[in-house]
């Protein structure tokens, strides 16, 4: 089986070469990158990495070469690298609102950057490689999927590790083997809620709300709060906080700005030992207030992608939370939109499984989010900057529509891709 990494230069590629080391079937890795220096230190690493075990690996900078006779597409790019997540986020703080990359002002100047280049990604696919499956990690990663949805249907499907993540550590916390757990989780990418945990047919989540020693051991207790999550009768995805705590995460530092300058130095020596070394402090310090020690190992998105493709590839059947297009799986949301839930998994891709309606609360912010990823992929398809300003305009966590006007231009004139918004 042939699999294609497209951004395969990128700092987070070697996790999912580790995980190919222990299985996957996967007989050739080819990567694909636009930086023929980051495609040679990637590829040394995974040397290192493999000593002579796992599939052959190939790098490429020309995309029809990377998608010849290919399985499986593993798209994982980054529009303007860590510089333009640096300059998404300085803007936003420069107007005293979110700069994050997936969420608010910084989202969705990344999805304008990206959103493009996915586009042009997904018809090239489907010309080239049209039997094979997409397995979208770029970020914003539901706004991304749909807008590849567009030309590969059903064949693209995105991955997040963060529902998953906080499923193990709700099922931890509850003293529970997370493998006999039937989890409720609902939204979209980055923005839903686990609301129940089904264990023999009885929901432990209440249990679990109702112990305030429990209830703040893990991550998302400590972060919100116990008489949040009471109130709410549910656990947010981490990245609610942004929402829920906006004041006190809009001055939050930028995470762009540390990464550039901690992969510089990787990059420029590579090796093993020091993409290990950066790896572990890169993810020590994320949300480093809350974060536990055991979510530090890796066991995240990469494990998820080669999950989703051994049931794809041969009918390991399985259930995923991944980001597909909801037909009536999910209540009160667009049928053609991406969101993100639990999927039943086989050879014939990823189907939705069916949700109870999300609370009002929960309804009436994926559908104010959801009009946003729309505004934005309109934006960038048609080079709209009536679309562009809306997108901004309407987001929750931007205030005034002075303000979005001042984001639209500050983007516009930063970044090359968005010179036609000007």
């Amino acid at each position: 089986m042939r699999l294609a990494i497209l951004g395969g230069g990128g700092f987070r590629v070697p996790l999912v070469h580790g995980a190919l080391l222990d299985g996957g079937g996967v007989t050739e890795l080819v990567l694909h990158d636009v930086d023929a220096g980051r495609l040679a230190a990637i590829e040394r690493v995974l040397a290192e990495q493999a000593a002579g075990a796992g599939p052959r690996v190939r790098t490429t900078t020309d995309l029809a070469t990377a998608l010849s006779d290919v399985d499986f597409v593993f798209s994982a790019i980054r529009v303007g690298g860590l510089r333009g997540r640096r300059l998404d986020e300085q803007i936003a703080h420069a107007e005293g609102v979110l700069g994050q990359e997936t969420v608010g002002a910084g989202g969705i100047a990344y999805g304008l950057r990206t959103v493009p280049v996915a586009v042009r990604l997904a018809r090239t696919i489907g010309e080239l490689a049209p039997r094979a499956w997409v397995i979208n990690f770029t970020n914003p990663a539901g706004m991304v999927t749909e807008a590849m949805a567009a030309h590969l249907g059903g064949r693209v499907i995105g991955i997040c590790d963060s529902p998953a993540g906080l499923c193990r550590r709700v099922a931890r916390a509850l003293g529970i083997d997370p493998a006999t757990a039937r989890f409720d989780y609902a939204g979209l990418n980055h923005l839903g809620w686990l609301r129940a945990v089904e264990v023999g047919g009885t929901d432990v989540l209440p249990r679990l709300l109702a112990d305030p020693v429990a209830c703040g051991s893990f991550e998302e207790g400590a972060l919100f709060g116990v008489d949040w999550l009471r109130a709410l009768g549910a656990v947010p995805n981490e990245y609610l906080h942004y929402y829920y705590f906006a004041r006190e995460a809009a001055g939050s530092a930028s995470r762009g700005a540390f990464l550039l300058e901690q992969q510089r130095g990787f990059y420029a020596e590579p090796s093993l030992e020091s993409w290990e070394r950066t790896r572990l402090e890169r993810e020590a310090t994320y949300m480093a207030e809350t974060r536990e020690r055991d979510d530090l190992e890796g066991g995240g998105y990469e494990k998820i992608a080669l999950a989703l493709m051994r049931a794809i590839a041969y009918g390991e059947r399985t259930t995923l939370i991944l980001n597909v297009r909801n037909g009536s799986a999910l209540p009160g949301l667009p049928p053609d939109a991406i969101v993100e839930l639990p999927c039943a998994v086989d050879t014939n891709g990823a189907h939705p499984i069916a949700r109870a309606p999300l609370p009002d609360h929960a309804l009436g912010l994926s559908t104010a989010v959801k009009a946003v990823e729309r505004a934005t992929i309109e934006a960038a398809t048609t080079e709209s900057r009536a679309a562009a300003l809306r997108a901004f305009a309407l987001h929750p966590l931007v205030d005034s529509v002075s303000v979005a006007r001042r984001l639209l231009d500050a983007y516009a004139a930063a970044h090359p891709e968005l010179a036609y918004l000007a």
